[in-house]
C-alpha cells in the first residue's frame, strides 16, 4: 500500500521543473552508482524530463520550439529561440546548454565553451554539458582537456556508453604521442 501511495505522490508532482527540482539529487546518486548501461539511461533520461521542463510556461514554450529547430537542423532558429529564452530565464541551465551545443554544432566553440561554463555554474552535475565539453576540446584538438572533460563526465554518469572507450583512445594518443 504505500508503494502505491508514493507511487502516486511521485505522479503527481509537478512536470514544471528545472535544474533545482529536489527529485535530481536522487537520481543523480542513482545514475552514479548504476553501473548497467541501460538502467543508466533511463535514469539519465528522467533527469532530462526535468531539466527541459520549466514553472515558467513562456519559457517552457521556448524550449520546446528550440528542440522542434534542432529537430529539423534549423540551427540558425534555434540560436536565436535560446538567445531570447537565455535573456528571459538566465537561470535556466539547459536553455544554456542548448545553445551550447547549437554554438558547438555551429564550429563556434569558444562560444560553446562558454556557455557550458554558465550550464556548470547552474548544475554541476550537467553531464550533458561534460560531454559536450569533451567534444569541443576534440574538435579544438586539445585531447588533454578532452581527455580531463571526459573523466570528470565519468564520476557523474559512469555508465555512459562510449566515454570510457573514448578515454581509453584519448590516453592511447596522448601515450604515443599521436595526438
Amino acid at each position: 500500500m504505500k508503494k502505491v501511495l508514493f507511487s502516486l505522490l511521485l505522479i503527481s508532482q509537478p512536470l514544471l521543473a528545472d535544474q533545482n527540482d529536489e527529485r535530481l539529487e536522487d537520481l543523480f546518486a542513482a545514475l552514479k552508482g548504476e553501473t548497467d548501461m541501460f538502467q543508466a539511461s533511463g535514469i539519465a533520461n528522467r533527469i532530462w524530463d526535468i531539466w527541459v521542463q520549466h514553472e515558467n510556461s513562456q519559457s517552457n514554450a521556448l524550449m520546446q520550439r528550440g528542440i522542434q529547430q534542432m529537430n529539423v537542423n534549423d540551427n540558425y532558429g534555434a540560436l536565436q529561440t535560446y538567445n531570447k529564452l537565455i535573456r528571459l530565464e538566465p537561470g535556466f541551465a539547459e536553455a544554456w546548454n542548448k545553445r551550447a551545443t547549437i554554438h558547438w554544432v555551429l564550429g563556434n566553440y569558444d562560444a560553446s565553451l562558454s556557455d557550458i561554463e554558465e550550464v556548470l555554474k547552474l548544475e554541476p552535475y550537467h553531464f550533458g554539458a561534460l560531454s559536450g565539453r569533451g567534444l569541443v576540446y576534440i574538435d579544438r584538438g586539445d585531447y588533454l582537456m578532452a581527455r580531463g572533460a571526459f573523466l570528470t563526465l565519468l564520476e557523474v554518469y559512469p555508465a555512459m556508453p562510449g566515454v570510457k572507450d573514448s578515454v581509453l583512445q584519448l590516453e592511447e594518443f596522448l601515450r604515443n604521442g599521436a595526438i
